[in-house]
């Protein structure tokens, strides 16, 4: 363990850290997190860009893309290179989730993000119908609170009244795909998700990432199963499987989707970052173990931790 890590660990929340178990160390090597929550963020983070990405690069992580629900983090990574970042062994990317602190869906935005090297773009999060109104209902979700006053956000549809993809929408996923870059749902319902896909693989996209299909999105394992067939990934969470004692995406609930979309497109990230949580790395350290203890094949994890995420991210045939 590195004095790195040794300084980020918290004995409580990362205390299986600090047990040695070096096969699933051994598949961190080459895993790519496309989904991690640092600071700065109006939401109360436990690690920085830089923590997180030296934690991460001393795991053997090749890359990690880092988010903000309310702004994009991709000028904070090309700040920070000069501060070290660029002397890490793991490539760090960011871009922008398109919620109504960005200007919702903001061409203007995407171009400028996607310009400066930013490789995501998330539609809707925390400005998302779906969203809101799921935390309407579950106010107990623990999902984070903002430590600043801001007003709350209106919801952000990007479906017509026709039920069709929004001109804006249409003119972003043109954006996206002349810039070979990955097009996130965000936390749009499952509704609107089955005419983003379509809609984005007639706009010329081939790298579409559903995040968290049983949590805000609402999918079932068979829905799931026919956006892979489209040529979605699918990302399941961390933060939802492993990061708690009761932690709602158990084995036998995340099979299911397992089976439905297979290992190839099939995707792990961390979704993890923020204050009174685990670390990413911690989160994909359990469930390694978890994996390993399921008799999944090792190969199969390494896949599904960073051999899918990486070709995501490279551009063209590299």
């Amino acid at each position: 363990m590195t004095r790195t890590q040794e300084s980020l660990l918290d004995p409580d929340l990362d205390a299986d850290r600090l047990q040695p178990d070096p096969e699933a160390d051994a598949l961190l090597v080459g895993a790519v997190d496309l989904h991690v929550h640092p600071g700065p963020s109006p939401f109360p983070r436990r690690i920085g860009i830089l923590d997180a990405a030296r934690d991460a690069a001393d795991a053997g992580f090749a890359a990690m893309v880092v988010k903000s629900h309310h702004l994009s983090m991709q000028t904070d990574v090309l700040a920070l290179r000069e501060a070290g970042l660029a002397e890490l062994p793991i490539e760090v990317y960011s871009g922008i989730a398109l919620n109504r602190t960005v200007g919702g869906l903001n061409p203007y935005a995407v171009e400028l993000v996607l310009g400066l090297g930013g490789r995501v773009v998330w539609f809707p999060t925390i400005s998302s119908p779906a969203h809101i109104d799921f935390h309407h209902v579950h106010n107990d979700s623990k999902f984070p609170t903002s430590v600043l006053k801001l007003r709350e956000h209106e919801p952000l549809p990007v479906l017509d009244e026709n039920g069709k993809l929004s001109a804006a929408a249409h003119e972003i996923l043109e954006i996206i795909a002349s810039e070979e870059a990955i097009l996130n749902a965000g936390h749009s319902a499952a509704e609107v998700t089955d005419v983003l896909v379509p809609a984005a693989r007639a706009a010329g996209i081939e790298r579409i990432v559903i995040s968290h299909p049983t949590f805000i999105v609402g999918a079932s394992a068979q829905r799931c199963g026919e956006w892979a067939r489209q040529g979605a990934m699918i990302e399941h969470c961390l933060a939802l499987a492993v990061n708690r004692a009761q932690s709602p995406l158990t084995h036998e609930a995340l099979q299911p989707y397992l089976d439905a979309c297979g290992v190839g497109n099939t995707i792990f990230s961390s979704d993890l970052g923020q204050a009174g949580n685990a670390l990413p790395v911690t989160g994909y350290r359990r469930m390694a173990r978890r994996l390993l203890d399921h008799r999944v094949p090792a190969d199969d994890i390494r896949a599904m931790f960073g051999g899918n995420a990486k070709k995501l991210l490279a551009r063209g045939d590299s």
